[in-house]
């Protein structure tokens, strides 16, 4: 049933939210991964391909980025969250596809 699977996604921890978006593209499964992730104020970064989190509230906001302190999940070698100081977020490379939840309020 698709209500018990979406009920499911809800509940599972962020490493395994992080490990079915990026072990299974394509899938109904990464696109849940993807809008639990979205729910708990991660952006996913179009050119890095990795999700970000706002750490503390921008230093810098204007209609093309915002630049802060970040926390971000390195998925290629350390599979952790990391944090990087003074990054600049240009919200052209913020995906939006799966509608606005928590992303673009700046």
């Amino acid at each position: 049933n698709q209500d018990e699977i979406v009920a499911l996604f809800e509940r599972l921890p962020m490493d395994t939210l992080f490990f079915v978006f990026y072990f299974q593209q394509g899938t109904f499964q990464q696109y849940l991964a993807a809008k639990q992730l979205k729910k708990h104020s991660w952006r996913f970064h179009k050119k890095y391909m990795t999700w970000f989190q706002r750490h503390e509230e921008p230093k810098i906001a204007t209609d093309e980025y915002e630049e802060g302190t970040y926390v971000y999940f390195d998925y290629e070698s350390g599979w952790c969250q990391r944090i990087k100081s003074a990054f600049k977020f240009e919200y052209l490379y913020l995906e939006d596809e799966l509608g606005n939840s928590g992303a673009g309020d700046a």
